[in-house]
């Protein structure tokens, strides 16, 4: 699995960093998501679904 991110439709909610702050952080200039881990294992496979469930602009997705 790849966790794919689209900086261009991120709105900097933050969600993703709040779900799992070993998957993801946030750009200090603009609030846009920056993956940290773009291929988790383990229990962090369930984290990354979940943020891409609960990101509001749909820029996270998974390449399974």
């Amino acid at each position: 699995m790849k966790i794919i991110a689209d900086t261009g439709k991120c709105v900097g909610a933050g969600q993703c960093v709040l779900t799992e702050p070993a998957l993801f952080d946030q750009s200090e200039d603009d609030g846009t998501v920056i993956v940290l881990d773009d291929t988790p294992e383990g229990e962090l496979v369930a984290k990354a679904r979940e943020a891409v469930h609960v990101c509001p602009s749909q820029a996270l997705s998974l390449q399974e």
